[in-house]
């Protein structure tokens, strides 16, 4: 096994650059695709300084930060649900299946429910934060060192349906019917109506998660041998272990609080580049990154072009998408529970 902080060489070596110009395509398709289709003449002209009002209002106002957002988070639920997977060595573990996205949206809900996030834009990013965190420190509690998926899985479930029954309390307990709306259309998931002031909160919560998931590739790739087997090789788990709840917490906190809860991109995507390269953790956690970003702005492309009376929400669609997966995975493990 190879334990160098240097990647596993991927098993096809156009994997990255076919995900970076994916990355590129999804991109520039959502700057262009819309209610209203900007030719790439007018958006160069934008982009030079002499572009038309309205396409220069559509571009710079509403899909480039939209844009933005959706590369963001999706990369960071992409990145999170390999770690996990990594981590926990469960092929069915993601932030929204193991309870961190349903505690960090409960955290939003709170901000939104007690007007705490119009005392500073930065208030709701925070509660999202701290309350994924809280989510995952209970989660590896009730786990312990249980190494079965199902014990993992119902622990995660337990922390969601606590989640779930938190905001279901805040949606009972909402002052008027408008102040529900607000919550409920939250939930949904969606990246619509988003402007520059939401990049600058998702920017450095991604990047700091990030940062803190793709420090333990090593170790990652260690606890292949078990637990035990991950400490013979010099791995501090209880280190490693933190810096993954503050990834995880702290990525997906500032994810959920701009997006609302967007379930399963981190549950599909490492399963569709792991056939792609040599299976180890490590191997799966930047292609799962870029894999993600794309998944989220292409299911983002197509919520704009569905023909409905009002928008479909984000999450909808990603529940949709991820939900096969899941059963799937569900009847082939099953038999070993």
């Amino acid at each position: 096994m190879r334990l160098t902080h240097e990647p596993p060489a991927p098993r096809h070596r156009a994997l990255m650059p076919l995900l970076i110009a994916g990355v590129v395509i999804v991109a520039v398709a959502s700057l262009r695709l819309g209610p209203v289709t900007l030719s790439l003449d007018r958006l160069l002209a934008v982009v030079m300084g002499h572009g038309d009002p309205v396409a220069t209002t559509i571009l710079l106002d509403l899909r480039l930060p939209r844009t933005l957002i959706g590369l963001l988070v999706g990369a960071m639920l992409g990145l999170a649900g390999a770690v996990l997977q990594g981590y926990l060595r469960n092929p069915l573990a993601e932030p929204s299946v193991l309870g961190a996205s349903n505690a960090a949206a409960l955290g939003a809900v709170a901000a939104i429910y007690f007007g705490v996030a119009g005392w500073h834009p930065a208030m709701l990013p925070l509660l999202s934060i701290a309350t994924g965190l809280v989510a995952l420190l209970l989660l590896f509690t009730l786990a312990g060192r249980a190494e079965s998926a199902l014990t993992l899985i119902l622990a995660g479930i337990a922390v969601s349906t606590l989640a779930g029954a938190g905001i279901s309390l805040a949606l009972n307990l909402s002052p008027n019917p408008f102040a529900a709306m607000e919550i409920m259309t939250w939930l949904m998931g969606s990246i619509e109506n988003r402007s520059f002031d939401h990049v600058w909160i998702v920017l450095p919560c991604v990047i700091i998660g990030g940062a803190l998931l793709l420090i333990d590739r090593r170790a990652l790739d260690a606890l292949t041998l078990g637990e035990d087997g991950a400490r013979s090789l010099g791995v501090d788990l209880r280190r490693t272990r933190t810096r993954l709840l503050l990834g995880v917490a702290i990525g997906v906190g500032g994810a959920v609080s701009v997006s609302g809860s967007i379930g399963f991109i981190g549950l599909i995507v490492p399963h569709l580049v792991r056939p792609l390269t040599d299976r180890s953790p490590s191997a799966i956690l930047l292609p799962s990154l870029l894999g993600g970003a794309i998944l989220l702005v292409a299911a983002d492309i197509l919520v704009r072009l569905i023909p409905t009376t009002s928008e479909l929400k984000l999450g909808v669609v990603t529940a949709f998408l991820g939900v096969p997966i899941f059963l799937l995975h569900l009847l082939r493990e099953r038999r070993t529970w």
